[in-house]
């Protein structure tokens, strides 16, 4: 495949830049079949991205929806089929603008405003199309063999929420039709596992945009689910020795400003509340409050280590093109807890968040994750707090301990919290990209922030070191990570529904009552489906809508002798139980968690 370079010279393609190089034509070609169709639209960025490419497009008072794609794709494969060359040329400064101008591109006007005044301004055109662009390119059309437009997005010009709203369009491309194919199978596998198709469906939660965006209120199958996520985390907890507290979702802003937070994350914060001359915001994350609890009596030596947790709820602006569901909201519940240690304490007690983490992995199947020890950047002089020996001091402890547990680990810098280094554990979803399930953050910065003392048993006040920990992480990012890999089929102990009673018909129905009745009152999630309905219908919505682990199917036979047939949903075998057979069988699954 040979490709064009903004110098003018042609050359086979380094195999490591073939993708790239086929994305970044493909969004001009796309370019290219807009301006054909919308001749009014106003072009502004359009780079190749990891799995295809997109362009940022100002339609002015043109909406597109994805009815509209196929036709924009068909103009894309006529451009391709013309088989028109990709031309490069420079042009001086002024030129450059002057040609912008002319057509109208002012995007691309105030992007040449932007670039440095020794810049080379380089041009690529295909047909009638001339986009601003630095390369390099196929040399013909004709070489984009495979690719398809996805879906439509919104994006503010230069990422900037007080500039316009333009319309993302998004695509991929590949090498060929089999590469194609193949991504696409893992889109409609994506698709399948979204969680947010999945709770839909399993009326596990919902969005109202009138409640607003990045809001999800949980259903009562949902909150069940959530019930026993909580359970689980709250009661391992307990045996560690961890006392749970209940802070509010709001602080002043002045707490915020101690902490630090106000001056490091305020843009993800949602704006203060002025109330009585007081400034108040919603919290973004609770180590503040649990902070002022630590601070709220003396504390000796042998106190430590103290171990506080909460299920606390926490709100962050995040931009709602960045929003998914319960993966991502502007409202989640951490499973948080600050651990308050002495120097001495560090490595044990890192040690015991460590083995927490992976014996809840164990405890779910997760078994694709890696760790990453995330340190900051010292370069950067606005995200961090500003004291390097105190980040010498905790990068080397924390980078010690985890070196002495022999867990395996890479370093990524510039991940840091910006008060401390921390262990993140990124687990690998089903589908798409890895993302931070649990973390373990080290941190000399905020007890100081805070004056929190401690008396050693030298007699002398000291400061005691704080490990930040999420295990679950957030319970509804968590919850997201087991609908997808899962596909909502949850073991018995998870399930929002356990058991689910099926009457064969009318004259089943007063039995069927009593059996629902029965396990629902020894305290298993039942329902009772007493809709008029074929058997094989209600088999089939119970098994694949409502994903349910057991059903009761009860019939003629069942009323005579007395018993309950049940449908296993892993096997699709029917079995015959007693009631009371059947409730200690699902005493065991649910007390062993299987």
């Amino acid at each position: 495949m040979k490709i064009i370079y903004n110098d003018g010279h042609a050359a086979e393609c380094p195999e490591e830049l073939e993708l790239e190089v086929l994305r970044h034509s493909a969004a001009h070609i796309m370019a290219q079949a807009v301006k054909r169709l919308y001749p009014n639209a106003h072009f502004a960025y359009g780079p190749a991205t990891e799995k295809g490419f997109h362009y940022d497009i100002d339609l002015g008072d043109v909406k597109l929806s994805d009815e509209d794609l196929p036709a924009i794709e068909k103009e894309m494969q006529k451009i391709v089929k013309e088989n028109l060359p990709f031309k490069v040329y420079p042009l001086p400064r002024d030129e450059a603008v002057k040609l912008m101008q002319e057509r109208g591109e002012i995007y691309k006007v105030e992007h040449i405003a932007d670039l440095a005044p020794d810049a080379q301004i380089t041009f690529y055109q295909q047909g009638e199309y001339i986009d601003m662009c630095v390369g390099p390119h196929l040399t013909y059309t004709k070489a984009l063999k495979a690719f398809k437009l996805m879906s439509l997005s919104g994006a503010y010009w230069k990422n900037d929420q007080k500039n316009k709203m333009l319309t993302r369009l998004n695509g991929v491309a590949f090498r060929n039709q089999d590469e194609l194919a193949a991504y696409l199978k893992e889109v409609e596998e994506a698709k399948a596992r979204d969680h947010r198709r999945i709770g839909k469906d399993m009326q596990l939660f919902m969005t109202d945009d009138l409640v607003g965006k990045g809001l999800p209120m949980f259903l009562p199958k949902g909150y069940t689910l959530w019930q026993q996520l909580e359970n689980y985390i709250r009661d391992k907890e307990r045996l560690l020795g961890y006392q749970h507290v209940l802070t509010p979702c709001v602080g002043t802003v002045d707490l915020y400003k101690t902490s630090g937070h106000w001056d490091h994350y305020k843009d993800n914060m949602f704006p203060a509340m002025e109330v009585e001359g007081e400034a108040f915001v919603l919290r973004p994350m609770n180590c503040p409050h649990h902070m002022r609890i630590y601070a709220n009596r003396p504390h000796s030596y042998r106190d430590l280590p103290i171990r506080i947790g909460e299920i606390a709820h926490d709100f962050r602006f995040e931009a709602s093109g960045t929003l998914k569901g319960i993966e991502r909201g502007r409202h989640f519940c951490q499973n948080d807890a600050h651990l308050f240690v002495t120097p001495d304490q560090i490595k044990d007690e890192v040690s015991a968040v460590c083995d927490l983490i992976f014996s809840t992995y164990k405890d779910f199947g997760i078994t694709d994750y890696r760790c990453v020890l995330s340190l900051r950047d010292p370069e950067d002089k606005v995200k961090y707090h500003q004291d390097d020996e105190m980040w010498e001091k905790a990068e080397s402890a924390l980078r010690e301990v985890l070196t002495e547990l022999g867990i395996n680990f890479t370093e990524e810098i510039g991940e840091a919290a910006f008060y401390g280094p921390k262990l993140d554990v990124n687990v690998k979803p089903a589908v798409g990209a890895e993302y931070t399930l649990s973390t373990c953050q080290l941190d000399f910065c905020l007890p100081a922030k805070f004056d929190l003392k401690y008396i050693d048993k030298d007699g002398v006040e000291k400061t005691p070191v704080v490990l930040h920990r999420a295990i679950l992480g957030s319970l509804d990012r968590f919850m997201a990570y087991l609908i997808e890999e899962t596909k909502g089929i949850f073991p018995v102990w998870l399930a929002p529904v356990q058991v689910k009673v099926l009457p064969v018909s009318d004259k089943s129905m007063d039995y069927a009552e009593k059996v629902y009745a029965y396990y629902r009152d020894h305290g298993f999630r039942a329902e009772l489906d007493d809709r008029n309905e074929k058997i094989g219908y209600k088999i089939r919505y119970a098994r694949q809508e409502d994903k349910v682990p057991y059903m009761i199917i009860i019939g003629e036979k069942e009323i005579a002798e007395n018993n309950i047939s049940v449908r296993d949903r892993e096997t699709d075998q029917t079995a015959v139980y007693s009631l009371e057979d059947f409730a200690a069988k699902l005493e065991k699954e649910i007390r062993e968690r299987k």
